[in-house]
């Protein structure tokens, strides 16, 4: 009997290889057999003397494309980044001396302290528990920051009542995709300004990462570490002034780490091509299969975080029995992925009970 043909997800699982039960994408996601191809002839090539820069424009014009792609937006309000803190520091030049910006306490601090080092000019900084942040918007909010996915315990925000309470008091919006990107549906095009490490869920190299930007909030930001990438036509702004920007966001480039695009591009390809929709459910299931294993509600989020009983095993014997997790703000941190499977959560619900 013929075998139905596999999904697109399950063509992508071939791509990874796993040495444990791996849950941890929340920490870093794992490499695809098309990055490390890619790669190796990459390093083949610095190795050997044989290096073509105008290669990596290719491919960084391919990741962002891919990236625009999963998160609802277009390439041309894309620009490549290394950290989030870059892109929360280009964000803080929106603000002026007595404005208001409203943060989640909880948060990741690449996402605060930008923020928190603009009290020094002037910045009304407001820190509120996450569980209070969308109840605190009003009309005094200049600017909300705060990630999609909490990096700590996954809760997710309600990202359709931030853009609709931001619109509503006219407040812009700064939002962190970094846990959220490929599997939670961000639709980026809705806020102000959005930013993403991407090796975590979209399983590239460190160093490679995004921002969008909203077409009327670009004009009003401050590119502060535009350099030769950030021109119109970067091989003809290296030396010099004039200043010659780009007009697209691509003006907010910084000058890429260029092995990081060579991974960056068949992954981000590679995730689009599952589609965010799909990586978002299979993730969650597996995510709400360990929950209902250990008889917790069900969520929204891939990331679950438990606290494990004082007579069972720690996070360090979790690893010991080869389920990797990470230890975050006192409890253990457990994140699903495409490449997990069911397996893997009855492992883990294995281990944890025994």
């Amino acid at each position: 009997m013929m075998q139905p043909p596999a999904s697109a997800l399950e063509q992508a699982q071939t791509q990874f290889h796993p040495a444990s039960c791996y849950l941890n994408t929340a920490t870093v996601g794992l490499a695809a057999d098309a990055a490390l191809a890619g790669l190796h002839e990459d390093m083949g090539r610095w190795q050997s003397g044989n290096i073509d820069a105008l290669v990596y424009d290719d491919l960084i014009a391919r990741s962002r494309a891919a990236y625009a792609s999963l998160v609802g937006t277009t390439p041309d309000r894309v620009a490549i980044l290394s950290q989030v803190s870059v892109v929360t520091g280009i964000a803080a030049t929106l603000l002026a001396p007595g404005d208001e910006v409203l943060l989640a306490e909880e948060d990741f601090t690449s996402v605060l302290f930008p923020f928190l080092q603009a009290e020094k000019r002037g910045i009304e900084v407001r820190v509120v528990p996450l569980a209070n942040l969308l109840d605190e918007i009003g009309p005094s909010t200049t600017l909300v920051a705060v990630s999609a996915a909490q990096s700590a315990d996954g809760r997710v925000i309600d990202l359709d009542q931030l853009a609709d309470l931001a619109e509503t008091n006219n407040t812009l919006t700064y939002v962190d995709l970094t846990q959220a990107a490929s599997w939670l549906s961000a639709d980026a095009d809705r806020f102000s300004i959005t930013a993403c490490g991407a090796y975590k869920w979209l399983c590239c190299p460190r160093g490679s990462g995004f921002m969008t930007v909203q077409p009327g909030i670009a004009d009003r930001l401050t590119p502060v570490a535009a350099g030769w990438y950030a021109g119109e036509k970067p091989w003809e702004s290296i030396y010099g002034p004039p200043l010659r920007l780009a007009q697209s966001a691509r003006r907010f480039d910084v000058s890429p780490a260029w092995a990081a695009w060579v991974g960056a591009a068949p992954t981000l390809e590679l995730l689009d091509s599952v589609g965010q929709a799909t990586i978002g459910a299979h993730n969650v299931s597996l995510a709400n299969r360990l929950r209902s294993g250990l008889v917790m509600p069900e969520s929204n989020s891939a990331i679950v975080s438990i606290e494990l009983p004082s007579t069972g095993p720690s996070s360090a014997d979790l690893a010991a029995a080869g389920v990797i997790v990470a230890g975050r703000a006192g409890k253990s941190r457990l994140s699903f992925h495409l490449y997990n499977t069911v397996a893997d959560v009855d492992r883990a619900l294995d281990v944890i009970a025994g």
